[in-house]
């Protein structure tokens, strides 16, 4: 038994790093197909956006209801009970079905992210390869399998760690076993392998004098947390809420998506700018060059329409992304200060505040932009953007969000996975 748990901790690490490196790719060539399109048909979004939202949410919930949103409050709560989770939650059907609607969904411009789906993916990998060698599955295993998707899909190790220590394993046991670092080690590996020795964000190496950073840690933690902290709530209160918006949302919810990709297109075609994960706008800010100050409040508001019109698809980047446009508002406030450390304490900043994570926020801007010179300054911000952000939102955003996937007890009479 414990060689078989061994090798499918081996088969399922593999296997996810390949998983995290195709999916990557094949987002990236979406992303560019639309890029393509849109610089042909610089008015087609207006229509082609909000039609593809409604179409996406009527696929997702007549086909794959439990593969819509980002996929890491689906990770949280199919631990309750990993057997159930893996043939519903985290079923290969269900992460399938994510995959290709999320690809869609870059096709049609929608501002989502391709990690948190390669979470679900990766966690439905590692649970397949315990089923596959019919090895008991625990909850440890999709933590394992949750957290390597995040190396992998940042070629971020350490942050995948401490993602599992912070998010994932929170909901189930407060400490990281071998399993898990063992599963993250090897899934970095081979997506390294495959992708090559890449910096995510490139090679920043950002660093602030102790002057600037007094002034700016302040103002990006609790601007970032405040920001963070109301995507999060807004987030929540149209998942969650019993009011009458949220409750017309819910009766109709293919207007509400189309409604959603109206804001989105349009967004997108006054800005050219929003489309996306908004990786190209943030990596040239962290970079230095001068982008416009809208840019932040207008991809917040496109992410939010994105992530609340219930299409699959992740927050990650897209969070990265508005951070960066933070940050590039604060250095208008500060133009004495170095341009690529204030981005990425922005981005440290809202990221903290809308996943409230800070020593995942730190870690992963660390390691994609290798900024360790900036790592005090970072995780100062990351703690006041927490603090924060939970004077603005009590409930962190991705538990919050998995009560909605909580699967009904196992002897209720007609119990069935939420729709």
């Amino acid at each position: 038994m414990r060689f078989r748990t061994r090798l499918a901790i081996l088969t399922g690490a593999v296997a996810i790093g390949l998983a995290a490196t195709i999916f990557a790719r094949a987002a990236d060539a979406a992303a560019e197909v639309f890029g393509g399109y849109a610089a042909r048909h610089p008015w087609a979004p207006l229509v082609t956006t909000p039609l593809l939202f409604a179409g996406l949410v009527w696929l997702t919930r007549r086909y794959v209801p439990l593969a819509r949103g980002s996929g890491i409050p689906q990770v949280i709560a199919a631990q309750a009970d990993p057997e159930r989770g893996t043939r519903s939650l985290v079923s290969m059907r269900t992460v399938i079905g994510k995959a290709l609607l999320t690809l869609v969904a870059v096709l049609g411009g929608a501002s989502v992210g391709r990690e948190g789906p390669t979470v679900q993916i990766a966690a439905a990998v590692m649970g397949l390869s315990h089923r596959l060698l019919r090895v008991p599955l625990r909850g440890a295993v999709l933590i394992a399998g949750g957290a390597a998707g995040v190396a992998a899909a940042f070629n971020t190790p350490l942050a995948g760690l401490l993602f599992a220590i912070e998010e994932l394993a929170s909901a189930y046991e407060q400490k990281v076993t071998l399993l898990v670092i063992a599963a993250i080690v090897i899934a970095g590996m081979v997506a390294q392998s495959v992708q090559g020795d890449y910096v995510y964000f490139g090679l920043i190496g950002a660093h602030m004098p102790l002057v600037s950073a007094l002034v700016a840690v302040p103002l990006a933690g609790v601007i970032g947390g405040i920001v963070g902290g109301l995507f999060s709530r807004l987030v929540l209160t149209l998942a969650t809420g019993t009011h009458r918006v949220t409750r017309w949302t819910k009766r109709q919810p293919i207007w509400f998506a189309t409604a959603c990709g109206g804001i989105v297109g349009a967004l997108g075609v006054a800005t050219g700018m929003t489309w996306g994960t908004g990786y190209g706008a943030a990596r040239a800010m962290i970079a230095g060059v001068d982008a416009p100050l809208w840019f932040g409040p207008a991809k917040f508001v496109a992410t939010l329409a994105t992530a609340v019109a219930g299409l699959p698809g992740g927050i990650f980047a897209p969070s990265l992304a508005v951070g960066a446009g933070l940050g590039n508002l604060l250095h208008a406030l500060l133009p004495g200060s170095p341009a690529s450390a204030i981005v990425i304490l922005g981005m440290v900043g809202y990221f903290a505040g809308v996943v409230r994570a800070p020593l995942t926020a730190v870690i992963i801007l660390s390691e994609t932009t290798v900024s360790r010179g900036l790592m005090l300054p970072m995780f100062a911000t990351a703690f006041i953007a927490d603090g924060i952000s939970q004077l603005v939102c009590r409930e962190k955003l991705y538990h919050g969000l998995s009560r909605t996937f909580a699967m009904p007890a196992r002897d209720a009479p007609g119990a069935s996975p939420p729709a």
